[in-house]
């Protein structure tokens, strides 16, 4: 069990996941029309899968409890057992979700070095197919990932590694664990974006707000095998139409309130630039700090004393701006940080 916090919580930047709902989203819950999702039924259900697929240029979406179930899904639907699925070596899917596509479904995960923007550059692809030889698994698929440690990899880049891997006959799923992070800094269209990959995973629980849940979405015949793949997984749920009700409210209600998480992160990281402490990098929502000396111990015990939650990173230390963060919390960040460095 982590350390109870020692003052009360002012600010927790230990992740976006950590939000929570409001009077509005709780209000979209309590309001919700349910039925059972598993035979189809759940009106709130069914319209958080239509509404996000056709903002995303897709055919058909499937609501599902998390980001890794959501990413395995796909896998899974993409991929058969001894096929390879390549991805980039720093990703969720690759680095987080416990090995999931091999451990259940059989798939080689093959990782692929990253570019400085966090994408995997049409070369690397290229260079990592496998010949038709019977000695070697057959690659299937390809997993993006955008955002990457906050870093917004670039449309043309993404594209650019899309279209190698399918040349290739490969398909591709993009994780989109912070996807309106990523078109929010891309100042592009979610379309544009989802139109890279076949399917993409959408994480509602992250910047968004939402209390649970993400929506894979892609063409029709896939959503429809990828439904399957839920049900092995144990993933189906009856009246989730509670759950699909905070998604849909986020997704109308939230999304313009990431530029401003992104203008704090940069607020933050000039801060701890100007305490001159250690190293500091940010992108979109996030905050990367490596403090002199390594005293994160100390550091995250002094902050925890005026109510400032960071996280337990040994080392280089990610802090996430999100919507429960206002001005005021903010600012009682710097301050605390500022008097632990004297700053």
């Amino acid at each position: 069990m982590p350390d109870a916090p020692a003052a009360p919580v002012r600010c927790d930047l230990r992740s976006d996941t950590v939000t929570r709902p409001d009077a509005a989203m709780r209000r979209a819950m309590a309001a919700a029309e349910v039925g059972d999702d598993v035979y189809g039924e759940d009106p709130e259900v069914n319209r958080l899968e239509s509404e996000l697929a056709a903002m995303l240029g897709k055919e058909a979406g499937l609501f599902l409890p998390s980001g890794t179930q959501s990413n395995l899904v796909a896998i899974l639907t993409h991929c058969g057992r001894g096929d390879e699925a390549m991805v980039g070596a720093g990703y969720h899917v690759f680095r987080d979700e416990a090995a999931g596509a091999a451990v259940l479904g059989g798939v080689a995960l093959l990782p692929l070095p990253l570019s400085d923007s966090g994408g995997v550059s049409a070369r690397v692809i290229a260079a990592a197919l496998r010949p038709d030889d019977v000695h070697y698994p057959v690659s299937r698929l390809l997993c993006l990932e955008n955002t990457v440690g906050g870093r917004a990899v670039p449309l043309a880049e993404t594209r650019a590694a899309a279209e190698a891997a399918r040349r290739a006959g490969l398909s591709v799923h993009l994780d989109g664990a912070r996807f309106f992070n990523a078109v929010t800094a891309l100042g592009c269209g979610p379309a544009d974006l989802a139109g890279v990959a076949d399917t993409v995973s959408v994480c509602l629980s992250k910047g968004l707000g939402a209390p649970v849940g993400t929506v894979l979405v892609g063409p029709a015949a896939l959503m429809a095998r990828a439904r399957r793949q839920r049900k092995i997984l144990g993933g189906g749920m009856r009246q989730a139409g509670i759950l699909a009700a905070a998604g849909r409210h986020a997704l109308a209600c939230n999304r313009a309130g990431l530029a401003g998480d992104h203008a704090r992160a940069a607020e933050l990281a000039g801060a701890l630039s100007d305490l001159g402490a250690g190293a500091v990098s940010h992108a979109t929502n996030m905050v990367f700090f490596t403090p002199d000396g390594g005293e994160t111990a100390a550091l995250r015990r002094a902050l925890s004393a005026k109510g400032v939650l960071i996280g337990g990173q040994p080392r280089r230390i990610r802090m996430v701006l999100h919507r429960d963060v206002e001005d005021s919390a903010l600012a009682a960040a710097i301050e605390a940080f500022r008097g632990f460095y004297g700053g």
